[in-house]
């Protein structure tokens, strides 16, 4: 079993082109149909992912081994629909969907202040969905996202050919921490930059804390930056609730200023939060709590 992320999703051009056409010319729920046929495959073929997310459920939410695997299933089909509801959105199909927030005025209430602010999110929902909600803002709030270059140059390319051009600006992190210096011209501006925090790398810099009553390890970069830059912090999250509805949640971070550990603390509460609304929305398919070694 993988023991940490190792860099990419999983996924091919072929694959991305079959579901968008599906999408555009047969309809959305002929393009969920076949999800079916693909979340199978992974069940079935996908071992590295399947015991890792098996470990979740029977051991982190105490499920029986039946419903552990019926889960591990299901999982992979909601992720599958994740990823085509973020291309429907983005290629003019978002009226097709329903959305409701839970806390913009938190998001607007941090922009009035004019420092910008840290967002700090997880690989649960569908976050990356989140720019059509902050688009829909009263002061319309600019983005920067900080993430790194490594997914697949050709499934990104032809993306950006069949979807509309995104507002988000990416902010790329680098070894030489340059990336520090565009994250502080985007607060300057009063952006919101976005952060994911659930994913730590081999070789690098973590800290530990306690996520569904056990000990795992966590990229230390976003909460030593956010706990130092003197900006409000918010965890948000956009979990899909039903098949063309999502949610967004917000709330602002209480810990105190260069308080890393108390951020992070903050953050694996919240993630639970919403695991425990959401359990199928759980994306991080690998061993994330170093299982084999316990």
């Amino acid at each position: 079993m993988a023991t940490e992320w190792q860099g990419k999703s999983r996924g091919t051009v072929l694959g991305y082109k079959i579901f968008v056409f599906s999408m555009k010319h047969l309809g959305m729920n002929t393009a969920y149909f076949v999800l079916y046929f693909v979340a199978a495959y992974f069940f079935f073929f996908s071992k590295d992912s399947t015991k890792a997310i098996f470990y979740y459920y029977k051991n982190r939410l105490n499920y029986t081994t039946f419903k552990s695997y019926r889960s591990i299933y299901n999982s992979y089909y909601v992720f599958g629909q994740t990823i085509l509801d973020k291309i429907a959105i983005s290629t003019n199909l978002s009226n097709k969907f329903t959305y409701e927030f839970d806390g913009g005025e938190t998001i607007t209430e941090t922009l009035k202040e004019k420092k910008g602010g840290i967002l700090i999110s997880a690989h649960v929902g569908n976050f990356e969905i989140s720019e059509y909600f902050f688009n829909q803002l009263e002061d319309n709030a600019s983005i920067s996202l900080l993430t790194t270059d490594v997914e697949h140059t050709d499934i990104k390319n032809y993306l950006d050919s069949v979807r509309e051009k995104s507002n988000i600006n990416l902010i790329i992190i680098k070894d030489d921490l340059s990336h520090i210096f565009e994250v502080n011209a985007a607060l300057a501006r009063n952006e919101i930059v976005c952060i994911t925090g659930d994913r730590y790398t081999k070789d690098t810099k973590f800290l530990t804390e306690t996520l569904l009553g056990e000990s795992a390890k966590f990229p230390a970069g976003p909460f030593m930056l956010a706990s130092r830059l003197n900006v409000p912090v918010l965890f948000v999250y956009v979990m899909k609730e039903t098949k063309k509805h999502y949610h967004l949640y917000a709330r602002r971070s209480e810990a105190k200023h260069r308080d890393a550990q108390g951020i992070l603390k903050e953050f694996t509460e919240s993630v639970s939060l919403m695991l425990e609304k959401h359990p199928l929305q759980w994306f991080n398919y690998f061993d994330f709590w170093d299982s084999k070694n316990k």
